[in-house]
């Protein structure tokens, strides 16, 4: 049985040039879902929101 429990992280999002919130779905601690475009943003690289969520990885 998995375990799924959500997190939230905050910043500066150049995509959408604004701060915003996203909603993180874990299942047994590994990210399953993220509410934005991570893993295929072109602004990924340097995106303070996705560097939070690679200590979720």
């Amino acid at each position: 049985m998995s375990m799924e429990t959500e997190a939230f992280v905050s910043g500066y999002c150049r995509q959408l040039d604004a701060s915003r919130m996203v909603e993180l779905i874990l299942e047994d601690g590994r990210l399953s879902e993220a509410d934005c475009c991570y893993g295929n943003c072109l602004y990924q690289s340097n995106c303070p929101i996705a560097k939070e969520i690679d200590q979720y990885q």
